[in-house]
């Protein structure tokens, strides 16, 4: 049997709000309503599914997201236009850089409920 992971579901403040924040970032469509989720689905099929909860039951996550080079740019240049804060590192020690792992690009930043997304041009450890 094959095994795939399907959806995940993300605990947001908004799922609108976070749906379209990052649809907007990575230029993605947002799927229709489906009960109390608002689903965005990634290229490879699998489907992030964000549902609203008050905000003191989200435990904060990490999202990393593998992207091209060409995507890089275009998000990290939405990053940037929206003023939104970004950093080379988990950690948040080097605001206001990217890193360059693994012969690529990434970036971390927060989503509006707080979780953290990452985008990579180069899987870690250069695994592909």
């Amino acid at each position: 049997m094959s095994v795939e992971l399907n959806h995940t579901i993300v605990h947001s403040r908004d799922n609108r709000e976070s749906a379209d924040f990052l649809a907007h970032i990575l230029d993605l469509t947002v799927g229709t309503e489906w009960g109390p989720f608002i689903p965005v689905v990634l290229a490879n099929g699998v489907t992030l599914d964000f549902a609203t909860v008050p905000a003191e039951s989200i435990t904060v996550q990490h999202y990393a997201f593998l992207i091209s080079e060409a995507e890089f740019d275009t998000a990290f240049g939405r990053i940037e236009e929206q003023g939104i804060a970004y950093y080379a590192d988990p950690h948040r020690k080097h605001p206001g850089e990217i890193n360059h792992n693994d012969g690529g690009r990434g970036v971390y930043f927060p989503d509006p409920s707080g979780h953290g997304l990452e985008l990579i041009t180069r899987p870690y450890g250069g695994w592909s």
